[in-house]
């Protein structure tokens, strides 16, 4: 990062000219975004300006904070200093910002969306492995009660939280129960057991036979319908709603179907094309889940952030369209 290896290749020539040039004039460095949207990645920028700027003594950065809500061009991070101590960063503070408010503002409208239900970042396998970290931090920082990798949850010392996944129970042949028993006999039981039900397609059937062989220590059951497929318990009442992948009716089936037969304490873990809009509509018809699952629409959206040189030795000079924009929450970074 230091020598430029990840940055645009006109901000790397550009610094060489100056400092060939012997020319150090003092920048004002403006950051902002193009959305409403909740900030993500701020530390993570400050971070990349401490270690990798040539003189962090040289700078002086002022800035908002990792989750505060943020209105179109409201600046968010204010550097100050010889441009070329930081010219070579800008290419990836804007991207790390981009990346993070992206995830950590799709993840709050899940939460929000979900409230009082909690809701479990799924979105790993979407993406590239090397963005883990930062955005399990950034949903972290979003209010999404756990995370599926070890990775993303290593930025505040935690770990991932998972489910018997459907390959765990094929490699059983196909046998939900036989697999959750694993489970139980092999983890701690420190370990919340929750197991994907709908690898038959027929999520009645099969939570109650893992309810029945585990009881008090299976903790929840996932349900996981593909949206190409009918459960086999909504068949029946095919007609007067849309049936295919997970439902309200799916759910309100398996709830009552555990809870007569005295599982009340099973939870109901819910994946599968959930979005802010989905969990809205589930909330309004007040579906008996309990959290909900949330992959690939976290990682939707564009997020764009700018930055633009406004004041060149404490004179105002920016391109046109531009200018400097004070902005009282801005706090100053150590």
């Amino acid at each position: 990062m230091r020598a430029g290896y990840y940055s645009d290749k006109y901000f790397v020539r550009a610094r060489e000219l100056l400092l060939r040039d012997g020319h150090r004039p003092s920048v004002t460095m403006q950051v902002f975004g193009k959305t409403h949207a909740f900030l993500g990645g701020i530390d993570e920028a400050i971070a990349i300006l401490k270690l990798c700027s040539q003189r962090w003594d040289e700078l002086h950065v002022a800035a908002l904070y990792d989750g505060d809500e943020i209105e179109p061009w409201e600046t968010v991070l204010l550097i100050e200093g010889p441009y070329d101590a930081f010219a070579t960063l800008e290419t990836l503070y804007l991207g790390v910002l981009s990346r993070r408010t992206r995830v950590g503002t799709n993840t709050r409208r899940v939460v929000e969306a979900a409230k009082p239900k909690d809701v479990m970042f799924f979105p790993a396998r979407h993406d590239h492995w090397l963005v883990q970290t930062g955005d399990g931090y950034a949903a972290h920082i979003a209010g999404a009660i756990g995370v599926s990798t070890d990775a993303q949850a290593s930025w505040w010392g935690s770990e991932g939280i998972g489910t018997v996944p459907h390959a765990l129970i094929a490699a059983y042949g196909g046998d939900t129960v036989r697999a959750a028993q694993t489970f139980a006999r092999w983890m701690p039981a420190g370990i919340g057991l929750i197991t994907l039900v709908d690898f038959d397609n027929d999520c009645v059937r099969t939570s109650l036979e893992v309810a029945r062989a585990l009881g008090s220590r299976l903790y929840g059951v996932r349900l996981d319908t593909a949206e190409t497929l009918v459960d086999k318990s909504v068949i029946p009442e095919m007609g007067t709603f849309k049936p295919t992948g997970v439902n309200p009716q799916l759910v309100r089936k398996v709830r009552d179907a555990l809870d007569h037969e005295g599982f009340g304490h099973v939870k109901i873990v819910v994946s599968g094309g959930f979005t802010a809009e989905k969990i809205r509509a589930f909330e309004a018809e007040r579906v008996p889940v309990d959290f909900y699952g949330v992959g690939s629409s976290l990682f939707r959206g564009r997020f764009d952030f700018t930055a633009d040189v406004v004041r060149v030795d404490g004179k105002a000079c920016a391109k046109v369209g531009r200018s400097y924009r004070p902005n009282p929450r801005l706090e100053a970074v150590a």
